[in-house]
């Protein structure tokens, strides 16, 4: 594959990530990605607009991350963003971006700091970013606040498990430089769906808050708790910072800076800082799309087959033929009896709420079927329907 076909590769995953958000279906694809994970203050958000050259991230207290949200940066001669829940509106002040997260959120897990495994999807088009896809999710937390649920740790773990777990999803492990890398939340978690540290990205924030005297030289050097990808290190902007508007490009020249002048760091203030860090994340990821791509299409192929051979046997349908009843009953059966509770929600409202997902036969076009976005494939709807007459 050609340079050209490399740079397509990132965008041919964006458009599948998108179409299957649009549908609010996965297809079953473990589609190539890399999500970022790390504790409450780790400076997750602070990384992304550094990438962005904007801020355009809710800030606050507690969980402010409180959706999963697919960050797609695409290199574009002009600057504006796109939500898919707002198709045709481009926005170009990135003060709006924010908000629009911020209500986004709130319309579907309220303002009472719940959280929602369902993604916000946003496209940055800008002349300083690489081509790029991240997911932020929710930041790690310990103890629940104000009227979140007791079980807020486990919720938000069990959320980002869903997503790391893929053998398809690189992780990136924010830890902040100031905290024992032992007890790093990020890497707890990684080191859970990732032991030998194959998939999991190191990024260090905060080396320039660490105590006098000492550095994260052996942790960067990755001689401490080795990745096979290694550690990045990267100084974002302080709160005093932020609340001040500092500009982010003037950060930028003082992250370098820092680096070329610690006696710790210039040795490989080259492979430090978060242009370096974006490049780096840049290659990854197309080099994992190019490595998991075969078995990405062939798990694609495999699923279109098998569903043309599905509507196949359904051209000649007849709802009063009883042997197609017992043939439909019978594959209920099994499928309940394997996947009780996955796909068609059997293990929860077994056949009266299954049926009522299934819409009647339509009537302006006899022998069509729909199904609700609630997870049935079309045979899987068919079959309850039959059964239910």
């Amino acid at each position: 594959m050609g340079n050209r076909g490399m740079e397509d590769l990132i965008p041919l995953i964006n458009k599948l990530q998108d179409a299957f958000s649009s549908i609010g279906q996965s297809c079953n694809l473990d589609l190539p990605q890399i999500a970022v994970v790390g504790g409450q203050s780790a400076g997750k958000s602070s990384v992304l607009e550094n990438f962005v050259g904007r801020d355009f991230l809710p800030r606050g207290s507690g969980i402010v991350t409180r959706r999963p949200l697919i960050l797609q940066l695409i290199n574009a001669k002009a600057e504006y963003a796109e939500f898919l829940h707002c198709k045709g509106k481009k926005f170009v002040d990135f003060e709006e971006v924010r908000q629009e997260i911020e209500a986004e959120t709130d319309r579907l897990t309220g303002t009472n700091k719940g959280i929602s495994s369902v993604p916000i999807n946003l496209r940055v088009y800008s002349p300083n970013v690489l081509n790029l896809t991240l997911i932020d999710l929710p930041g790690i937390t310990k103890v629940p606040v104000g009227d979140q649920p007791v079980d807020i740790e486990h919720q938000i773990k069990d959320m980002l498990l869903q997503f790391i777990s893929r053998d398809s999803c690189l992780i990136l492990a924010v830890t902040p430089a100031n905290t024992d890398l032992a007890n790093s939340d990020a890497l707890k978690i990684a080191k859970e769906v990732d032991p030998p540290g194959l998939r999991t990205i190191g990024v260090i924030t905060k080396l320039d808050l660490m105590d006098e005297g000492t550095d994260a030289r052996d942790i960067l050097e990755n001689k401490l708790l080795p990745l096979r990808r290694g550690y990045i290190g990267v100084v974002n902007r302080s709160q005093k910072d932020i609340d001040g508007r500092k500009d982010i490009r003037a950060a930028m020249a003082a992250e370098r800076k820092f680096f070329l002048s610690h006696p710790g760091y210039r040795h490989m203030a080259e492979r430090m800082g978060t242009p370096h860090l974006q490049k780096t994340l840049n290659q990854q990821l197309t080099n994992h799309i190019r490595e998991t791509l075969p078995a990405l299409r062939n798990k694609l192929q495999s699923q279109l087959l098998s569903l043309e051979k599905e509507v196949e046997e359904y051209k000649n349908y007849r709802p009063d033929d009883p042997t197609r009843k017992t043939k439909a009953l019978l594959q209920m059966v099994q499928q309940f009896a394997v996947e009780p509770e996955k796909g068609s929600g059997f293990g929860k409202d077994q056949h009266n709420g299954a049926v009522q997902r299934i819409n009647r036969p339509s009537t302006k076009s006899p022998g069509t079927f729909h199904c609700t976005r609630e997870g049935l494939c079309t045979s899987q709807g068919l079959r309850l329907w039959a059964a239910a007459f």
